[in-house]
């Protein structure tokens, strides 16, 4: 060994990491589903079906159990993903129409690419469509497949994706999340020395519950079903690409339910499998989270399931239900296997964590903390608050400090308070018995946020 190549790895051994893992750049890959819920795995305590695949990258790896999305509802969660920007600061806050980031939002992928990543967008965007200042080559994506707009991605079967940017016919009867699995194997795949970043959505198991007829089959008469009855009243899907026809569900939503996200996990395992046969397990991080809490729409129903996992609350709520979500990172050589975390990370989170590790200068603005330490076991500082706020009910917000979670339902509403170290139900508002709390989470709700012409208080 060179006298410099001992001193690095001296270093490295101080620091509490391989020297490999200080060295080199990692591959990414970034899995998340669409609204899954905390307890929609088995490995998060899912009863009445498996996810083995899943639960396998949990006993490699770590899992989190108080993660949070970046909001309640998919836009505004991802642009806290891509961003490193809660909804405070974030320009996307809400499910809107035309969604777009701007020119000057800079996302995560984009810093990747120009730090010599090669970098992929599969599955859902819901970021900008095509021509839009947040269309995904303008992010940061090399590459990209999928569906642009959040609307569109209601559907599982659809005749046309997107392939940067420009659209392509699919075959009738072709499984949208398929394809994704399909085109993250094939970019993994590529001749290509550059690492890669991969942001692979699928739309499991969000929207109309549908799903290829061979995963549907061993669930079916295995749960007690209410027929879904498709109707457009049902759903709100307007937009260039879909019009408002209503989810076309299949009619046991509770069958169709289960196939849709063991299906993934199964899709979730050939990629994993894909990743270990070329030799690239020990230099790749893989990380699987939910944009936000579990719907309702569609026939779905999230009591049947306990899809919270116990937790209040469900999709467009700020309890945390609506918020909590399952988080799951391995990495070989560097993560210790089959470890659990508490300490309460957030979507804004990763875009620091993922620069630190690429050995890249940090960016500036960003809400997120780096979780570098807290993956590898470590201890490190926690967030002095977590923020997210939500328009489509008025203006509602809710905060966490510590184990302290305040929830405000609108404007001219006090503060709930509940203490999540005991109540983490949320069942006992202890806002008068805490006045102190309460004006500590106040004085810092006076500054929390930056007022924005598309999400005013009101």
């Amino acid at each position: 060994m060179t006298r410099i190549a001992f001193i690095v790895a001296f270093l490295c051994l101080l620091a509490g990491a391989p020297p490999q893992a200080q060295i080199a750049k990692p591959n990414i890959l970034f899995i998340q589903a669409d609204d899954l819920g905390y307890g929609d795995l088995s490995v998060y305590g899912q009863q009445k079906f498996q996810t083995p695949n899943l639960d396998r990258l949990a006993k490699s790896g770590i899992r989190f159990t108080n993660y949070y999305s970046g909001s309640t509802v998919c836009a505004p969660s991802r642009n806290a993903l891509m961003t490193g920007q809660h909804t405070g600061h974030a320009w996307v806050r809400g499910n809107l129409a035309g969604n777009a980031l701007r020119d000057q939002d800079l996302t995560i992928a984009t810093v990747l690419r120009d730090g010599g990543y090669r970098t992929a967008l599969i599955g859902k965007w819901g970021l900008g469509e095509s021509g839009s200042s947040g269309q995904p080559d303008r992010k940061g994506f090399e590459y990209s497949f999928g569906y642009l707009s959040q609307t569109h991605a209601h559907r599982q079967f659809t005749d046309h994706l997107y392939r940067n940017a420009q659209r392509v016919d699919v075959a009738p009867g072709e499984y949208s999340n398929d394809l994704f699995t399909r085109e993250t194997m094939s970019f993994i795949e590529r001749n290509d020395n550059r690492p890669f970043f991969i942001y692979l959505n699928y739309t499991v198991p969000h929207a109309e519950l549908r799903v290829p007829e061979d995963s549907i089959e061993p669930f079916k008469g295995k749960f007690p079903e209410t027929p879904f009855v498709n109707a457009a009243a049902d759903a709100k899907l307007t937009g260039p690409d879909e019009p408002s026809l209503g989810y076309r569900s299949q009619p046991a939503p509770h069958a169709a339910f289960a196939a849709m996200i063991t299906r993934m996990d199964r899709d979730i395992g050939r990629i994993l499998d894909l990743v270990r046969t070329r030799g690239l397990g020990e230099r790749t991080l893989v990380v699987f989270t939910s944009d936000n809490g579990p719907h309702k729409e569609g026939g779905a129903e999230p009591e049947f399931f306990d899809s919270s996992g116990g937790l209040r609350g469900i999709k467009r709520d700020m309890y945390e239900g609506g918020i909590r979500v399952p988080m799951i990172a391995s990495w070989p050589g560097v993560i210790t296997p089959g470890t659990t975390s508490d300490y309460a990370a957030a979507h804004w989170d990763w875009f620091p964590t993922l620069t630190e590790l690429a050995g890249l200068p940090p960016a500036k603005g960003l809400d997120g903390l780096s979780l570098v330490r807290a993956l590898r076991g470590q201890s490190q500082p926690a967030h002095d608050f977590m923020y997210w706020e939500f328009h489509e009910r008025g203006f509602q917000q809710a905060v966490r400090m510590s184990n302290w979670k305040a929830v405000r339902l609108a404007k001219d509403k006090p503060l709930e308070l509940y203490d999540l170290a005991a109540d983490r139900k949320e069942a006992t508002d202890v806002a008068a018995k805490h006045p102190d709390v309460v004006a500590k989470i106040e004085k810092y709700l006076a500054t929390a946020r930056t007022e924005s012409p598309n999400w005013p208080i009101k």
